[in-house]
C-alpha cells in the first residue's frame, strides 16, 4: 500500500509537465526546422513578405524556417494544411485575405473555420491598390466614371484574380457603395487581366500599387481612385475613393503570419517578438513602403480582432452583392 507522500510525488510527477507543458515547448523551441507555409505559388506578395518572415526567425532563433508553397484552390488547401498540423510552433502559416476572409462568404463547406482554427500572430502590412481604366474610358476620376456606369448598367466589365479573391470582392463593395453594376471578368491572376485591360478587351480593374504606377507613368492606364485610408506615396496626386465621395470605402490585401490554434502562447509570444523588432528596423519598414506597401505590426490580439472585422466585412460585401456560397 502506498503513502500519502509517496502519492503526492507521483501526481507531481504526472500533472507538471502538462501544467508547464507550454513553457516547457517554448524553451527548447526551435529545436529542428520550422515550415511556413505560403498558400500561393511563389512570387507573390504573401510569398514574399513570408519569405521575409522566414528569414527574419531564422536569423534570430537560429534554426531554420523553411518555405513550402502550396498553391491551388484559392489558398484554402495550403491553409488547411496549417490548420491539421501540430500546434507545436512547427508550421507556420504566411496568411492573407482570400482563404481567411474572403472564401469564407463564398465557399459553402469551408474544410476550417479562420477564427476558431488559427492563432494570429504578426501583421506585417497591408497593401492597398487603385481602380485603373483604360485610356480610352472617358473618366479621370471616380464621380466621372460612377456616372458612366449608370448611364450604361452592367455594361462596363471589369477584371479580377478570380470569384472570392480580394480583387472581386473589392470592386464589388466599390460598386455596391456607388449604386452600379459592373460585369465581372474572372481571370486565373493579377498579370492576365493586366494584359487584357492594357488591350482594352476590359474597361477597369484594381490593381496594387507597384504594378499601377508604372502603367500610369507609361500612360498604358490610368488610375482614378486609392482603395487606401490615405494616398500612397507611390502616386501622391492620386486622391482615394473615400475622398472623391464614397466616404468610408477602404480596402486592403494583407499578409500575416498565423499558427495552428492551440499553439502555446509563449511560442507565439517569440514569434510576434522577432518579427515586431525587425519590422521597426529602418531598412525593413522603407523596403516596404518603397513597394506599396503600409507598415502594420499588430500583434496577436489586435490582429485577431482585426481579422474578426474583415469576416464580418466581406460576408456583409457577399450578401449586398448577391454572391451565392457554393
Amino acid at each position: 500500500m502506498y503513502s500519502i507522500q509517496h502519492c503526492l510525488k507521483f501526481a507531481s510527477l504526472v500533472v507538471t509537465p502538462c501544467l508547464l507543458g507550454g513553457a516547457a515547448l517554448a524553451q527548447t523551441w526551435p529545436s529542428r526546422v520550422v515550415r511556413v507555409i505560403v498558400p500561393f505559388v511563389p512570387g507573390g506578395p504573401t510569398d514574399v513578405q513570408g519569405r521575409w518572415a522566414a528569414q527574419q526567425l531564422s536569423a534570430a532563433l537560429g534554426q531554420q524556417f523553411v518555405v513550402e508553397n502550396r498553391g491551388g484552390g484559392g489558398g484554402v488547401p495550403g491553409t488547411d494544411a496549417v490548420v491539421r498540423a501540430a500546434a507545436d510552433g512547427y508550421t507556420l502559416l504566411a496568411g492573407n485575405p482570400g482563404p481567411l476572409t474572403v472564401s469564407p462568404s463564398v465557399n459553402a463547406k469551408m474544410p476550417y473555420d479562420t477564427l476558431r482554427d488559427l492563432a494570429p500572430i504578426f501583421l506585417i502590412a497591408r497593401t492597398a491598390s487603385c481602380l485603373m481604366v483604360h485610356p480610352n474610358v472617358p473618366a479621370k476620376g471616380i464621380k466621372e466614371f460612377v456616372a458612366l456606369a449608370k448611364a450604361q448598367p452592367g455594361k462596363i466589365n471589369y477584371g479580377s484574380p478570380g470569384v472570392g479573391t480580394v480583387g472581386h470582392f473589392a470592386t464589388e463593395l466599390f460598386a455596391t457603395q456607388a449604386g452600379i453594376k459592373l460585369n465581372h471578368v474572372p481571370y486565373k491572376g493579377a498579370a492576365q487581366y493586366t494584359v487584357d485591360l492594357i488591350a482594352g478587351h476590359i474597361e477597369v480593374a484594381i490593381n496594387q500599387f507597384a504594378i499601377c504606377a508604372p502603367l500610369q507613368q507609361a500612360g498604358k492606364l490610368r488610375a482614378i481612385g486609392a482603395t487606401s485610408e490615405k494616398r500612397s506615396p507611390l502616386l501622391p496626386d492620386l486622391a482615394t475613393i473615400a475622398e472623391q465621395g464614397l466616404t468610408g470605402f477602404v480596402s486592403y490585401n494583407w499578409n500575416g503570419v498565423l499558427a495552428p490554434a492551440k499553439t502555446p502562447r509563449e511560442i507565439i509570444a517569440r514569434i510576434h517578438d522577432v518579427l515586431s523588432k525587425q519590422l521597426a528596423l529602418p531598412e525593413h519598414r522603407d523596403s516596404f513602403v518603397n513597394q506599396g506597401h503600409e507598415v502594420s505590426g499588430l500583434g496577436p490580439e489586435d490582429y485577431a480582432n482585426f481579422i474578426r472585422a474583415e469576416v464580418d466585412k466581406w460576408a456583409r460585401v457577399a450578401k449586398a452583392a448577391g454572391i451565392q456560397k457554393q
